[in-house]
């Protein structure tokens, strides 16, 4: 095709080019080499002509075009020296970077060839030396010279950018020719020759909003006042094209996304002109009513709007807050709403920009308002007390169904519904009042005492009567006024001491009183005796006028041999309205005091005892005594615990009833089955039998008609005989569960079974066939057999 003949032309001119340039330089090589054998000659020291030899080089540097594709390999060049004749005796040798691989010489003729494609981005050039040597004798006829052939660039790279998508930013509504972003590409031919490298930016995609420069690549914003609500994204494509841009160049092209950031250009806008909401008036302060929004197509802090209530009549009820997350305004109650007040408020919100950018405030204000209407809603409410507590009186010991007071509450619903009170009985346990369920007023029930409860705090429930969720409480505090229905009496109870030396209206001791009654109903107490001993000859009392009253004697000389105590009744009154008074009776001792006064002893017996001991003296006699009595009364009981039987059973040991016997049995004569008799000991019939597990200390004689006789077998009177001895024995304590049964029988032809005495008597019984029983029995047979095999076998 038409450009693989371009390629060739232009090859063509290239080599016709090289061949005048190495003419060229040969020419002007040859004025600068040095002298050759055949040149000229040059006359040197002491008549001696030197000949200077002509180099025969006739080249300096070669060129070879990149990506040549033909089928034989390219000339580069020829070397030949002026010293070959041509007659085939010098030979050319080429060495050096890429001999003999990529280029060869022919060593006749010189000619070097090309053998593989070059590429001028892997190498530009390469240095080579060249040598002509004697080819029989390899001498070098000439020195060795280096040249370099370079690699031709042609444009066969096209342009690359350095990356393949960029992105890059541009606030919205920037002026005419803005700078977005600068692209760069780069061309792996050689800047240096001809237009392959030379590059031209076009901008193919994003038209009309954004241009390119031509040159440097930089992208500008090519259109006023683009707006980012309207479109925010922008997808542009870049092309670099080389050889200048011109035709039959090479190009490469980037995307380029360019984002609109924003600017606060638009102020917030509400929706609607007016909101409508609704609040029940039972809503509690801090709950929210309703949300309003204004809309801000700006982002980020562009669109931060803040709200506000700037008019109205509802300015002072309700509140406005902002949520950032929403962009919402929030209103909310700021106080408690009455239906039945006011049903309706209106409110004016405010809703504005929180940044502002002065560049675009000639767009107008950045903000709006609104209207919002709320209305309220009745809600059923529980009564409502006038006051919020209420405090009584009630004088103490009022009749029963005296009136405390009165409590009132309403409905605040338009309905006005009925109320009925009661009492919480929970604070009036003890139920002191009652109240009318129908206009409120409580009564006592029974009389109050304020020394006992002064006040009372109860609660009181008003319920509408139609609906009886609907309640509400109030606290009632009733005082109990005080009535002056006590006494005085003595603070303390006194005992007062006096000496036998006493002088005559010496005080001995000081005396108050206390009343239970408030202070107002006794603000001095006033102390005297009373008429009948007014004019008592040993003691007298003096009112102190401070609520205390002073005692003193009127003679002197008291003896505790004729009278140690004295009973002195004192009258105290308080100043109540009536006033209360009492008789309370002081004791007075009289005591034996020293010289100074101090008390030595109020004992009036310490003048009677003869012998002069003390009660203290008297007391540890008697305790001696009771001690010893004690001792004595131990000592015999331990002495009795020891006549016990010499069998004892641990009262511990429960775990059976043991009856333990000492007999062993009838012997022959036990022929008849449960015959009682045979353990009745003929020896012992007309006599006491002692017993054997105790030795007793004298005898006794049974007491008659209680021993059955000899011949019954009626157990029964066996058995309540026994027990009837053994309780009317009185060698032992009485063990009425244990029987002991010392008779062994008579006439049995083996004798007492008992086997204590068989290791005196011989035994009658002849073993002596155990021996014919085998190896198994010879043990038992050596024990058991006669004394004569005994006697064989030892």
């Amino acid at each position: 095709p038409k450009m693989k003949e371009d390629n060739c032309l232009h090859a063509a001119l290239i080599c016709l080019g090289m061949l005048y340039y190495s003419h060229a330089i040969t020419a002007e090589k040859l004025n600068h080499t040095r002298p050759s054998l055949h040149g000229h000659h040059e006359k040197g020291k002491e008549g001696q002509v030197l000949h200077r030899s002509k180099r025969g080089w006739v080249w300096n540097q070669f060129f070879v075009i990149e990506e040549y594709t033909g089928p034989d390999p390219v000339l580069v060049g020829r070397l030949h020296s002026d010293i070959d004749s041509g007659d085939g005796n010098i030979k050319y040798i080429l060495s050096g970077e890429g001999a003999g691989i990529i280029f060869v010489i022919d060593d006749k003729s010189g000619n070097i060839h090309a053998t593989k494609t070059l590429d001028r981005e892997e190498r530009a050039q390469y240095t080579l030396t060249a040598q002509a040597v004697d080819r029989n004798t390899n001498r070098p006829l000439e020195p060795p010279s280096e040249f370099i052939v370079k690699v031709q660039d042609i444009n066969d790279n096209p342009p690359e950018f350095l990356h393949e998508n960029y992105h890059a930013n541009v606030p919205e509504r920037s002026n005419v020719g803005t700078s977005v972003i600068q692209v760069t590409a780069s061309d792996a031919d050689d800047p240096t020759y001809g237009n392959s490298a030379k590059l031209v930016y076009s901008i193919l995609e994003g038209q009309p909003y954004f241009s390119v420069e031509a040159q440097t690549g930089i992208i500008r914003t090519a259109l006023p006042n683009m707006d980012r609500e309207a479109k925010e994204e922008y997808h542009v494509v870049i092309q670099a094209k080389d050889m200048g841009g011109h035709m039959g160049g090479l190009s490469g092209t980037t995307k380029v996304t360019i984002t609109l950031t924003d600017v606060n250009d638009n102020p917030p806008k509400f929706p609607q002109s007016v909101y409508q909401m609704s609040v029940s008036e039972a809503a509690v302060p801090g709950e929210e009513v309703g949300r309003v929004k204004a809309k801000d197509p700006d982002i980020g802090e562009n669109g931060l709007v803040a709200y506000s209530i700037i008019d109205g009549d509802g300015m002072d009820m309700f509140e406005i807050t902002t949520d950032y997350e929403t962009q919402e305004g929030v209103v909310k109650l700021k106080k408690r709403l009455d239906f039945e007040t006011k049903k309706s408020y209106s409110l004016k919100v405010e809703a504005a920009n929180v940044h502002i950018d002065p560049k675009f405030i000639s767009n107008g204000p950045f903000k709006d308002t609104v209207t919002v209407k709320i209305s309220v809603e009745d809600a059923d409410e529980p009564p409502v007390f006038l006051k919020p507590s209420y405090i009584f009186e009630v004088q103490e010991n009022a009749a029963s169904g005296t009136v405390v007071g009165k409590v009132h509450a309403k409905d605040p619903d338009a309905a006005n519904s009925a109320i009925r009170y009661s009492i919480d009985r929970h604070t009036d346990l003890e139920r002191y009042f009652i109240i009318n369920a129908e206009d409120g007023n409580i009564k006592t029930i029974k009389a109050l005492d304020r020394e006992e409860i002064a006040w009372h705090n109860i609660s009181v429930f008003a319920v509408e009567v139609h609906k009886q969720h609907q309640e509400a409480k109030v606290p009632v505090a009733i005082k109990v006024v005080d009535v002056n229905d006590n006494a005085p009496k003595f603070a303390a109870a006194y005992e007062a001491f006096v000496c036998e030396n006493a002088r005559s209206n010496q005080q001995f001791i000081t005396i108050s009183a206390d009343d239970k009654d408030d202070s107002a109903n006794g603000p001095r107490f006033i102390f005297s005796l009373p008429p009948e001993i007014i004019h008592n000859p040993n003691f007298t009392l003096r009112d102190n006028r401070d609520n205390t009253a002073s005692v003193l004697v009127r003679r002197e000389g008291f003896s505790r041999q004729k009278q140690d105590l004295y009973l002195l009744p004192i009258v105290i009154s308080d100043g109540g309205l009536p006033p209360m008074s009492s008789t309370n009776t002081l004791t007075i001792r009289v005591c034996g005091c020293d010289s100074n006064g101090s008390l030595l002893s109020c004992n009036a017996e310490a003048y009677i005892l003869n012998a002069g001991l003390s009660t203290g003296a008297l007391i540890a006699i008697l305790a001696c005594i009771v001690i010893l009595l004690v001792i004595v009364v131990l000592f015999v009981t331990l002495k009795r615990q020891k006549k016990e039987p010499l069998i004892v059973f641990e009262e511990e040991d429960v775990r059976e009833n043991i009856i333990t016997y000492d007999d062993e049995g009838g012997g022959e004569e036990d022929t008849e089955a449960f015959d009682i008799a045979t353990l009745q000991n003929p020896d012992g019939i007309n006599g006491f039998i002692p017993r054997k597990d105790i030795k007793p200390e004298y005898q006794y004689m049974p007491r008659p008609g209680l021993r059955p006789a000899p011949n019954s077998v009626d157990v029964d009177d066996f058995i309540n005989t026994r027990i009837q001895e053994a309780d009317n024995d009185p060698t032992a304590p009485p063990y009425d569960s244990i029987q002991i049964y010392g008779y062994e029988g008579r006439g049995s032809v083996a004798g007492s079974l008992s086997s204590l005495e068989s290791a005196t008597t011989d035994s009658d019984l002849d073993y002596d066939y155990l021996q014919n029983w085998g190896p198994r029995f010879k043990k038992l047979a050596d024990l058991y057999g006669s004394k004569d095999t005994f006697d064989d076998d030892s």
